[in-house]
């Protein structure tokens, strides 16, 4: 069940920790809106986090891309997988411990803020860390997988498959991830989401007493909102749509669901349920024969929240995903009225 609520987001919560890639910008471009919303929700005393399963680029170069986009920010407001990861081997090492570094500049320069020392693969060490980086060599990799299968502590940046490019998703730090957990059948441990070292990294730095995790992703942003025992909004912009959302299990589903960021400034309603029919803001949601139908007019977000809890009522029912073929969502105003079966 979606969260109710009777005020906006930021009024609510004090910080908000954004993911990145699909929920404020799309490779070099902002997504439309979101400088804009979060001008605004920064004005509403809403303190910003933008935190990135990304460790190969330092935060000051985040913040730099950010701000060209007309998102102002600084080093200090961005939190990255690699900082988390560095915190672990800090908290399990102590300052001065020697690293074994398989990853890009941000990694290292992550090691270095906390005081960690980072080495070669032929260097003495008391643990490797390892993240996504595009010129680290194959030779290094074999080297580091013989240490951790010998008993060298594994901390991983992340585990996400893929990585956004300008020619399409490409392998991410996953892959490897899963390489050398094959040939070591070793866990390493997790900075990156969905694990929580992230996001309590992200507290810890930049504060705030009250945090939302706001994502696009379901398996990444929404699940490490929940392991980190916070609420979480999803937003529709990015490599979430109708088909995933609705298929989402309990452990999936975000607290809030808003088209875009401007449902940080809205207040967030539940749609009611009655006779297999979900209703909220004008629009109606239920499953006839195992499809999708949807009729009426009303907000966007509105329209995301019904579909969602018609979704998710039917897949714990039935224990398989509705069928949404033909299921469009209404245009960003969300004016006009559409047939049933279909929103336009």
């Amino acid at each position: 069940m979606l969260g109710q609520t009777d005020r906006a987001l930021w009024d609510l919560h004090d910080l908000a920790m954004l993911d990145l890639d699909g929920v404020v910008y799309i490779g070099t471009a902002a997504v439309p809106g979101a400088p804009e919303h979060l001008r605004v929700a920064r004005e509403h005393d809403l303190r910003l986090a933008f935190v990135t399963n990304n460790a190969s680029r330092p935060p000051s170069t985040v913040a730099a891309h950010l701000s060209e986009l007309g998102v102002p920010a600084a080093g200090s407001d961005v939190v990255t997988s690699a900082q988390a990861a560095a915190r672990v081997l800090l908290d399990e090492l102590g300052s001065g411990a020697r690293v074994v570094l398989l990853g890009a500049l941000g990694l290292r320069e992550a090691l270095l803020e906390v005081g960690l020392e980072p080495v070669t693969v032929q260097d003495e060490a008391a643990a490797v860390v390892s993240g996504y980086g595009p010129d680290v060599l194959w030779s290094d990799i074999m080297r580091a997988a013989v240490r951790i299968r010998d008993g060298l502590w594994w901390v991983a940046s992340n585990t996400d498959l893929t990585i956004p490019t300008a020619y399409g998703p490409a392998p991410g730090h996953g892959v490897l991830v899963d390489t050398l957990q094959r040939f070591t059948r070793v866990q390493p441990a997790v900075g990156g989401k969905p694990s929580r070292p992230l996001l309590d990294e992200t507290i810890r730095r930049v504060g705030g007493e009250r945090p939302l995790m706001v994502g696009d992703r379901l398996d990444t942003d929404i699940l490490g909102g929940r392991n980190a025992e916070v609420p979480t909004l999803l937003v529709m912009t990015g490599v979430t749509g109708l088909a995933e959302l609705v298929e989402a299990g309990p452990e999936l589903r975000p607290t809030y669901v808003a088209a875009d960021l401007g449902g940080l400034g809205t207040t967030h309603g539940t749609p009611e349920r009655e006779h297999g029919v979900h209703a909220l803001g004008g629009w109606r949601a239920g499953v006839e024969a195992g499809c999708l139908q949807v009729s009426g007019a009303g907000e966007i977000d509105d329209w995301w929240r019904v579909v969602a809890t018609a979704g998710w009522a039917h897949l714990d029912a039935c224990g398989r995903p509705v069928d949404v073929r033909g299921v469009r969502p209404p245009a960003p105003q969300g004016q006009g009225g559409s047939p049933l079966g279909s929103a336009s």
